[in-house]
């Protein structure tokens, strides 16, 4: 018996997003996108600045508009899979309120869709564990370091437990040790909670340690140019960076990037 092929979690055909359309001012973020994304994966975005891989991510959101193309979340249109709640978002900023204990900052979305207290503060608790921040629910954002802070939005995002996960650049303002140590926390959340993640980056290294395939664009308007299958082994460990096929991969994002700009490497 042949196996059913499952409906992709993240559906993009076509897509072409502009913004400002009748102004002089007016600038094509993306264009003629495509992209399936299965259940499970880990895709990265990376390319060079002003490409539209935030723009993507926030159309996948609907924190955006889409003007022309097709977009599907779980099979749903953007607005009818927000609604549903599938998705958790973590933005470039951990975004936590001051006046909010660490625990209440990650019972806040549990607030809004009014569950009661008692399990609010069981799922707060939960997540803490899971982000290795256990103690520190009384204590506020501004005691807390800029890696503990992203692990608290991380826990946030996933305390009314979605399947999908949308990261944009969470690690860019790190240090490059705290950077890598929150490369492995995400690596534990992605195996241990099964998700599916859309993780946006600068880095290159960064999206080979992390990704099941590594996403390619080009300079505006944000096209693939190339999609890199990443083969380095699970479990994706500190040492996985010494491996001749992290190497490679490395080797093969950094070209297919360089040749988006036509200069040598």
């Amino acid at each position: 018996m042949s196996e059913t092929k499952c409906e992709p979690v993240i559906q993009v055909d076509r897509v072409h997003k502009v913004f400002n359309p009748e102004s002089e001012n007016r600038v094509v973020a993306l264009s003629d996108f495509t992209l399936a994304v299965e259940r499970g994966e880990f895709i990265s975005l990376i390319g060079p600045s002003g490409c539209g891989k935030s723009t993507l991510l926030r159309l996948m959101a609907d924190l955006l508009t889409l003007q022309e193309g097709e977009l599907k979340i779980n099979g749903k249109l953007p607005a009818e899979a927000r609604l549903d709640r599938d998705y958790g978002f973590v933005f470039q900023a951990a975004t936590l309120y001051d006046w909010r204990t660490v625990s209440k900052n990650v019972q806040l979305p549990l607030e809004i869709m009014k569950y009661p207290k008692a399990e609010r503060e069981a799922r707060a608790r939960e997540l803490l564990a899971l982000v290795e921040l256990e103690g520190f629910e009384k204590h506020y954002p501004w005691q807390l370091s800029g890696g503990m802070q992203q692990r608290v939005a991380i826990a946030r995002a996933l305390v009314f437990e979605p399947t999908l996960l949308l990261m944009d650049e969470p690690f860019g303002a790190l240090d490059e040790f705290t950077r890598e140590r929150m490369n492995m926390e995400l690596m534990r959340i992605w195996e241990q909670k099964d998700l599916t993640v859309i993780f946006v980056t600068h880095s290159i290294p960064e999206a080979v340690f992390l990704s099941t395939r590594i996403v390619v664009m080009s300079a505006r308007p944000g096209r693939i140019i190339k999609i890199v299958k990443n083969e380095v082994e699970y479990p994706r460990v500190f040492a996985s960076r010494k491996t001749q096929q992290y190497y490679e991969t490395v080797n093969e994002v950094r070209e297919a990037l360089a040749s988006a700009h036509s200069y040598e490497i």
